[in-house]
C-alpha cells in the first residue's frame, strides 16, 4: 500500500532499484534506457518508474538531496516494497589531483559529518560500507564497458555549502576521493535493513580547482554511470 512518500501499489517497484537525486533524471534513465518503463509513483513530483534491461525487471526512483531525504525514499523502497538492491547514481566533487572531471567513483564507504548512523548504532560509529559484491559487479561491468573507474572512500556532508572550506582537504588527506551528500545514508539504511548497496557516482566538479563540467557534458558522463550501473544490477 501507499506510504507517506511513495503512491506505488504492492509489486510496483522492482528487487533493483536505481536511485538518482533529481526526478529529472530518474526519467531520463527511465525513457532512455530501459524497456516498457511505466510510472509507479510521483509523490511530492518525486518520480519512480520500473521497466525491464536486458529482460530483468528494473526500477529507478529519485531520492532527493541530502541524507534525510534518501533515508526516508530508500527505508520506504526497502521496508515497505520489498526492494532488496539500492543502487544510487549521483554526482561528486573530487578531492584529489589526480581524480578528474567525468571519473566514475565506486564508493566503497562513506565517512560523514552527519549524525544519522550514530543514532541508528546507539551513539557508536557505524562502518557505512558498500556491498562487496555490488562493488565488484560495478568495477567489473565498468571495465567491459571501457569506462574509467576509481575506487575508494567518499565524504558525506550535510552541508552543500560548507562554512569551512577546510574539512574538505581533510577528507582528501584522510584518502576520501570526493564529497557528495548521500552514500552514509544510503549504506546505514541497507545496514538497518539488511538491504545491499552501492553508490556510484559521477565526478561533476573538481572542489581543488574550481573546476566543473558543462550540462552537455554532465549528461554524457552520467550515461555513462548509468550503463555501469545498470550492468551492475543484471549482473549481481
Amino acid at each position: 500500500m501507499p506510504t507517506p512518500h511513495i503512491s506505488a501499489a504492492p509489486g510496483d517497484f522492482a528487487p533493483v532499484c536505481l536511485m538518482p537525486g533529481d526526478p529529472r533524471r530518474a526519467r531520463h534513465v527511465a525513457e532512455t534506457f530501459l524497456d516498457d518503463a511505466r510510472l509507479v509513483t510521483d509523490v511530492r513530483s518525486m518520480e519512480g518508474f520500473t521497466g525491464t534491461y536486458e529482460g530483468r525487471p528494473v526500477s529507478v526512483m529519485a531520492h532527493g538531496m541530502g541524507v534525510p531525504s534518501v533515508s526516508i525514499y530508500a527505508t520506504e523502497l526497502v521496508r515497505d516494497y520489498g526492494v532488496g538492491t539500492l543502487v544510487r547514481i549521483g554526482s561528486c566533487g573530487s578531492v584529489q589531483p589526480d581524480l578528474d572531471l567525468r571519473s566514475v567513483v565506486v564508493a566503497l564507504g562513506a565517512s560523514t559529518d552527519s549524525g544519522v548512523n550514530r543514532t541508528r548504532f546507539g551513539g557508536h560509529d557505524l562502518a557505512a560500507v558498500a556491498d562487496f559484491a555490488l562493488a565488484r559487479a560495478a568495477v567489473d561491468a565498468a571495465d567491459a564497458l571501457g569506462v574509467a573507474v576509481r575506487v575508494g572512500t567518499v565524504f558525506t556532508s550535510d552541508l552543500f555549502y560548507a562554512p569551512d572550506p577546510a574539512i574538505n582537504e581533510l577528507a582528501a588527506r584522510l584518502g576520501a576521493l570526493a564529497v557528495e551528500m548521500e552514500a552514509a545514508g544510503l549504506y546505514g539504511v541497507a545496514a538497518e535493513h539488511g538491504a545491499r548497496a552501492l553508490t556510484l557516482l559521477t565526478v561533476s566538479d573538481h572542489l581543488l580547482d574550481d573546476a566543473h563540467l558543462s550540462s552537455d557534458d554532465r549528461q554524457r558522463s552520467f550515461d555513462d554511470m548509468v550503463r555501469v550501473a545498470l550492468a551492475t544490477a543484471v549482473a549481481a
